[in-house]
């Protein structure tokens, strides 16, 4: 226990990288999310064509050759990232691919005679979306952004190997500098299980909070 109050800084500072990972590759991925995802209903042919081959490309192949992709490769096409940029992109694009499909699913699920009356309304496009489909879609999202959140706070730890000081990294650097191995370790697992509690708990607000005033239980629109 003396080992980790003297390596506390190590692990204080690998805690605070974690989370800005999840937060800036969370903010990554929703925004590709909900771009990939709208897309893909467009009526256009060469927008549907772009927004598939990422989808496949990012969802079909590994996050860590995605990683070394994007922090290895480019600069030889003359793109530089720097490390921590390169992991937020990284894991950002990875989970933007499969929370494409939980938008587009979602919008797909709201009834077809919405559409219809919107248009019977001369609502544009923008304004069925904007106002009518997508406030009814985003909770029964939700549920499943939860899961995936989680999912993107475990995958930073493939970032360690672009050495980023992530929490894993952090425990990689106790455990070699003291020979301990159970204590680093425990310690993190327990640290990622709170960071996981803390997205649990966050997405369960969203869910009351939106569900408030609609007259519909929180978790209504769990997948």
């Amino acid at each position: 226990m003396d080992i980790l109050v003297e390596f506390s800084p190590v692990l204080v500072k690998g805690t605070w990288t974690t989370i800005i990972l999840t937060l800036g590759g969370s903010a990554v991925a929703l925004t590709m999310a909900f771009i990939t995802g709208l897309t893909r209903l467009s009526r256009r042919l060469y927008l549907r064509a772009v927004a598939t081959i990422y989808l496949e490309i990012f969802r079909g192949t590994s996050a860590l050759v995605q990683l070394f992709w994007i922090f290895f490769v480019l600069p030889f096409l003359g793109v530089t990232l720097e490390p921590m940029t390169a992991g937020i992109m990284a894991i950002g694009l990875n989970m933007g691919s499969y929370g494409s499909e939980v938008v587009r699913g979602a919008v797909l699920s709201v009834d077809r005679g919405q559409r219809e009356a919107c248009a019977a309304l001369n609502y544009t496009r923008f304004q069925t979306m904007r106002y009518v489909i997508l406030p009814q879609a985003i909770p029964v999202m939700l549920p499943t952004f939860g899961n995936q959140g989680i999912e993107l706070l475990k995958l930073t730890s493939v970032v360690s190997l672009i050495t980023i000081s992530d929490l894993t990294f952090s425990a990689q650097l106790v455990r070699t500098a003291s020979g301990l191995t159970l204590e680093p370790f425990m310690a993190i697992l327990i640290i990622y299980f709170i960071l996981s509690s803390c997205i649990v708990q966050f997405v369960k607000l969203l869910e009351k909070r939106m569900a408030k005033g609609r007259g519909l239980p929180a978790g209504k629109g769990a997948v």
